[in-house]
């Protein structure tokens, strides 16, 4: 079997980004389950609206679809905005559109994992089941272990989630090994 491929994609703008630290975990982890994996965060997925007849001339988009299209698992990270995922990482998901006439169309059979960050319980865990209806609406398998962090909850609250970080990445990699 070849080494699983993971992409984690979200995060925000902001370099210091709690969401893309629990990515980068997630990916640690992955990579010590034997995977290779790529971040798509910040300027990664900073894409102007989605709009499908211009979209493919543009290379960063372009380079986002080929790295998706030879993922064997996803992970998608989102702050919880105003109880609700961010717009960079809702329309770098609209981006996603752009694979529906590919042999696997969006992310059909994958293992997704779901990671939500907020400065509450309440927008993290809804946007925890909203990226979870998108990674559904995606034909992805969202992984039964999502994670939501609150990051008020303690200053260091991202490294808390650690452990069901690790069971989510195991899920994952469960899953690819069965495909």
């Amino acid at each position: 079997m070849k080494q699983p491929h993971i992409v984690a994609i979200g995060g925000t703008l902001r370099a210091s980004s709690g969401t893309a630290r629990a990515l980068q975990i997630a990916l640690h982890q992955a990579e010590a389950l034997g995977a290779r994996t790529t971040l798509l965060t910040g300027a990664a997925i900073d894409f102007p609206n989605y709009e499908p007849e211009s979209a493919l001339a543009n290379p960063v988009i372009a380079a986002f679809l080929a790295t998706l299209r030879e993922a064997d698992g996803i992970v998608i990270g989102s702050p919880g905005y105003h109880g609700t995922l961010s717009g960079l990482v809702k329309n770098a998901l609209d981006h996603v559109e752009l694979t529906r006439g590919d042999e696997r169309v969006y992310f059909d059979g994958l293992p997704v994992g779901i990671i939500a960050t907020a400065a509450g319980w309440q927008a993290a865990v809804a946007t925890l089941g909203t990226l979870r209806t998108v990674a559904h609406a995606l034909r992805g398998w969202p992984t039964p272990m999502g994670v939501a962090i609150n990051t008020l909850a303690s200053p260091d609250s991202i490294n808390e989630a650690e452990p069901q970080i690790a069971t989510m990445v195991g899920q994952i990699m469960g899953f690819v090994g069965r495909r």
